[in-house]
């Protein structure tokens, strides 16, 4: 069974700077897609950053600029830099798999994704 699994959410002041961190386990090949969601209260849940098996990435356009999604393959991890933050960004952010997805890019919407991990909670003040 796939688990993701994130860590490194917190409490950040405005302008300052946080990494998540999600860590796969499970799977017997790299996935197609993985990416960041995050949803705010009472807002569904919207992607942030996307990463294709070749490295390919898409961001939202409110993130383009301040956060980098990337992949360690040796330590089957997935990231999220985030700089500048912003007390909007504030959310729970969850990683997403997806395997079987046949677009040529990883698309920033959350019904593609078939994987989730249970969230870490991000807070910037």
């Amino acid at each position: 069974q796939v688990q993701l699994v994130e860590s490194g959410g917190g409490s950040v002041q405005a302008g300052g700077s946080l990494t998540l961190s999600c860590a796969a386990s499970g799977y017997t090949y790299s996935p197609y897609c993985m990416g960041w969601f995050r949803q705010a209260p009472g807002k569904e849940r919207e992607g942030v950053a996307t990463i294709a098996s070749d490295g390919t990435t898409s961001y939202a356009d409110s993130v383009k600029g301040r956060f980098t999604i990337s992949t360690d393959n040796a330590k089957n991890t997935l990231y999220l830099q985030m700089n500048s933050l912003k007390p909007e960004d504030t959310a729970p952010y969850y990683c997403a798999a997806e395997y079987s997805y046949g677009g040529r890019w990883c698309p920033l919407l959350k019904y593609v994704y078939t994987f989730w991990g249970q969230g870490t909670q991000v807070t910037v003040s």
